[in-house]
């Protein structure tokens, strides 16, 4: 019997700390090289703010993809002033092969997080114009309903993908609890996959592999924990121990081409 492969998805930048586009290249070869299949970045310019500007995005993602042949994952998100046109500027680097698609409205933190239906409808014909494959990112129950409505009103492609959002402050928790609710919830015939924002522990990706997450994101946009006594100094480090616990689990980690497959990208 074939194992199942899990995907491997990396998001490298902490949000607000500077991106030096060699090193990052670096790092997420090296990932790469150890199970990670896909690679998510945001816009941000080197001191690593948010910007319309994709210019630094390109450049990190062209010295990337010089190195290693992970799937491209653009943000439209993240806490910022920006348009939801200006947020979706990222989808004309060309190699982008899948986008975040944001499900609903949040308190992410202290703020407020803005993805109206407008919005949603808007990114959804964006990605798709494009042929671009979203994971849409879901921060409770409710936004599940939202994407599922609007699906009546853009032409979604099969799987749709959602990734379950744990861990922000005015969002879904961690709890085992939590992420049983929030799975059952997902409809029959889509895929889904979880972020574990905040992290401290290794419990919770763990609990939603067995229960069947397609993708699961790790790096240091959610967190820097790799024991209780060490904090990862590269995020190779935790691509590392993510795919030693994929093996544990036998299960294996789906190689970049297996995730286009999975996630339904056409090349």
């Amino acid at each position: 019997m074939d194992m199942k492969k899990v995907i491997i998805s990396l998001a490298p930048v902490e949000a607000g700390t500077p991106v030096d586009a060699d090193a990052l290249a670096e790092d997420v070869a090296k990932s790469a090289e150890l199970g990670a299949a896909m690679c998510h970045l945001h816009c941000r310019r080197p001191d690593g703010s948010l910007t319309p500007d994709i210019s630094y995005m390109s450049e990190c993602f062209d010295k990337i993809l010089a190195k290693t042949d992970v799937v491209v994952q653009a943000s439209t998100g993240g806490v910022s002033d920006l348009t939801i046109e200006e947020r979706c500027f990222p989808l004309d680097y060309k190699p982008t092969e899948s986008a975040s698609l944001n499900g609903g409205t949040t308190n992410l933190g202290e703020a407020v997080y803005i993805n109206s239906f407008d919005d949603i409808r808007y990114c959804a014909q964006q990605v798709y114009d494009r042929g671009i494959i979203p994971e849409i990112e879901v921060f409770d129950i409710g936004m599940i309903h939202n994407i599922m409505t609007t699906t009546t009103e853009v032409p979604y492609r099969d799987p749709i993908l959602f990734n379950l959002v744990f861990g922000h402050k005015g969002g879904m928790q961690p709890t085992i609890e939590s992420l049983a609710a929030f799975r059952s919830f997902v409809p029959a015939g889509t895929k889904w996959g979880v972020t574990h924002f905040g992290r401290d522990n290794w419990n919770f990706l763990a609990a939603a592999i067995a229960m069947g997450a397609s993708i699961v994101r790790i790096g240091f946009e959610d967190s820097h924990h790799l024991s209780p006594q060490e904090n990862a100094q590269y995020n190779y480090q935790l691509v590392e121990k993510l795919a030693a616990l994929i093996r544990a689990m036998d299960f294996e980690t789906a190689t970049p081409d297996e995730a286009r497959e999975i996630m339904g990208i056409r090349r």
